[in-house]
């Protein structure tokens, strides 16, 4: 599945953002394993994650990810039910995702 541009051709239409925990898989030359991550995506096509939910609106993000054009879909290779991945356009860095229910992974 390749994200659609129209979400951020019209800004001003209100959207819902979608909003919930996922555990992001975590490579860094340190740290390796999933860490439970709250994520949000904004009505203008980004991807914002933060350490907790209540985190949101009071501190910056960890990270902004833009996702229009990315690549989204089912991962099996890691061994774990529900894992995603994401491609993002710039293609620099894959992200790994995995949710607690296939319902959870589809939305």
């Amino acid at each position: 599945m390749v994200v659609g541009s129209d979400i951020s051709r019209y800004p001003n239409t209100p959207r819902p953002t979608c909003r919930g925990y996922l555990h992001k898989r975590t490579q860094s030359a340190i740290l390796k394993g999933w860490r439970k991550r709250w994520f949000v995506l904004k009505h203008n096509g980004y991807l914002h994650y933060y350490k907790h939910k209540k985190d949101e609106g009071k501190s910056r993000p960890l990270e902004v990810t833009k996702l229009e054009g990315a690549e989204i879909g089912v991962d099996t290779s890691l061994g774990k039910p529900f894992v995603f991945k994401c491609i993002p356009q710039s293609g620099h860095r894959i992200f790994y995702f995995c949710a607690t229910s296939n319902q959870e992974m589809k939305r």
